[in-house]
């Protein structure tokens, strides 16, 4: 039973140990009782005495169905849980010197993440001596982040960690469904872009 794991957690009737208690809910007169008072009330309404704050004092007590109240918190604690939305980040790598045809289609499978609502971390990896070429891959993100205007916003401008130049980015928020949209067919940048952003990097 999904509930179980929920057993337990409070005390009920005669578990409760405080000799008085503060009851709340629908249809009873919010104050402090005695513990057998309380108990006596539920009994008459044919409910269960559960104590939802024993750290208060006096403790705060409910009148309910102790199994409606576990579904009660089951369902409160699942739409929470809605709520907190996932976000994965899916990796992309980049050499210092990628060519059109694998930039293009890195470019879009990070279209297919961003639409899945994951957030694209783009790196370039410098080999060796390949270090030297670190402009020409801040070039490359920057043209990378350009091309997905559209799809994404930049959270983090290219950094150089170790031997990786990073950079970071967020779905941009679409209103009304959040199912993936419908891939548009994409256009390129040409490579003259490539060649005037590094004119303007010097």
């Amino acid at each position: 039973m999904k509930n179980d794991t929920l057993k337990g957690q409070h005390r009920i009737n005669e578990q409760i140990r405080a000799k008085e208690v503060r009851i709340v809910g629908d249809g009873v007169e919010a104050k402090v009782y005695s513990i057998a008072q309380a108990l006596r009330m539920a009994e008459e309404q044919d409910e269960d005495l559960v104590e939802i704050s024993p750290n208060a004092q006096p403790p705060v007590c409910r009148i309910i169905d102790y199994s409606k109240f576990l579904y009660q918190l089951k369902k409160r604690q699942k739409e929470q849980k809605a709520k907190q939305v996932k976000v994965n980040v899916k990796e992309i790598r980049f050499g210092p010197q990628t060519d059109d045809h694998d930039y293009n289609f890195k470019l879009k499978h990070a279209k297919g993440f961003l639409e899945d609502g994951d957030k694209v971390k783009a790196y370039v990896f410098f080999k060796g001596r390949s270090i030297l070429f670190k402009e020409q891959g801040e070039v490359l993100l920057l043209r990378f982040a350009n091309d997905l205007e559209e799809y994404a916003k930049v959270e983090q401008m290219p950094v150089l960690e170790g031997k990786r130049m990073t950079i970071q980015l967020a779905p941009k928020r679409k209103e009304g469904s959040k199912k993936p949209q419908p891939q548009s067919e994409t256009t390129f940048a040409p490579p003259v872009r490539k060649e005037k952003e590094a004119e303007e990097m010097k």
